[in-house]
């Protein structure tokens, strides 16, 4: 009985900022994601049983998070133009889900078999085109000219991103400001325009939202940085996720770029043939996430992120003193986390 009685009363495990964000904005976030299924339906059955597929297997919702509390942090109260916002968000990244699938030719996305492998790829692309329009009816409705010139230039730059990365790949010798345009245009965009936007429905003073905006921009660039060191197994030396797809994909990211730049003539013959001419061995991953590591590419690569985060935080002084301003801080923090 004793022993029962303690189990009972370990404490709970800590809410993480993007838990409590979450849980804060949990009113907000049921209107969302009533949104998506209601402006997700046609009477053409492909695009709500595809949609749906992708949607309903949830994800972070890390942008309408993100767009949600940036209009707190500004002093926002929730309003119905913010959660059509955020909905136009999520259905924008979804669609670029569905179009970077195909063009990667991914089996996996949220743990289930990609919508391109049940559907087709050209259903595909094609429901992704008809959740790009329902993101455009939605921001719309919130009758800001200034949020739909914010997603509209985003939604172009995303595009641009798209096909600067396809350039690019198996270019083994990809300089820093490359990868990092496609950094700023593929993620760090739709973050920006989503926490510039969020803004924008709770205050008209510009600089507090390019500073929203900005918080969004860095964050966007430390959240894809560490999304590429994970692919390599992040810092931990026992590998607890599915790694490896940027490199069968040839992507050349910033691990390699750190890892080439300081590996021997050796080294750098090898991330030729697996990246630039895509000659890959089984052993070959397994290599070169050792070269990452002993080269200390891993470790440049999270200062790097760690970098943005803090210019994340810095940007938050425009905010409105409070919880909002604070879990937004921390969600910079545990976006560095992650690679542990």
């Amino acid at each position: 009985m004793a022993l029962h009685a303690e189990a009972k009363m370990q404490p709970a495990p800590a809410l993480t900022p993007m838990d409590r964000l979450t849980e804060l904005l949990a009113p907000e976030l049921a209107d969302v994601e009533r949104l998506l299924a209601e402006r997700a339906a046609s009477p053409v059955a492909t695009i709500p049983d595809l949609s749906s597929y992708l949607i309903a297997a949830g994800g972070k919702r890390l942008r309408p998070v993100l767009t949600l509390a940036s209009a707190r942090a500004v002093g926002g109260k929730g309003s119905e133009a913010v959660n059509k916002l955020a909905a136009a968000v999520e259905f924008i990244h979804t669609a670029t889900l569905l179009h970077d699938d195909v063009v990667d030719d991914s089996d996996l996305r949220r743990g289930k078999a990609a919508a391109k492998n049940v559907w087709g790829a050209s259903a595909s692309i094609l429901v992704g085109d008809f959740l790009f329009a329902r993101s455009f009816t939605l921001m719309t409705e919130t009758r800001d000219l200034r949020i739909l010139d914010i997603l509209s230039r985003a939604s172009c730059v995303i595009a641009e991103g798209e096909v600067r990365q396809l350039a690019a790949l198996g270019q083994s010798e990809l300089a820093l400001g490359e990868y990092m345009a496609i950094v700023e245009a593929k993620t760090a965009a739709l973050f920006e325009a989503a926490a510039r936007a969020g803004a924008y429905t709770a205050t008209n003073d510009d600089t507090v939202a390019n500073a929203m905006g900005e918080y969004g921009r860095r964050l966007g660039r430390a959240f894809q940085i560490v999304d590429d060191l994970l692919d390599y197994g992040g810092l931990t030396a026992v590998i607890g996720k599915s790694v490896g797809d940027d490199f069968r994909e040839g992507k050349i990211t910033l691990p390699v770029i750190y890892a080439r730049e300081t590996g021997s003539a050796e080294d750098r013959k090898f991330w030729d043939r697996v990246m630039g001419d895509r000659d890959q061995h089984e052993t070959d991953l397994a290599h070169a996430i050792h070269l990452i590591r002993a080269s200390g590419a891993a470790d440049r690569t999270l200062e790097t992120a760690r970098e943005e985060a803090a210019a994340a935080r810095g940007a938050l002084t425009r905010a409105t003193p409070g919880e909002f301003r604070d879990q937004l801080a921390l969600l910079a923090d545990q976006t560095i986390t992650r690679a542990f």
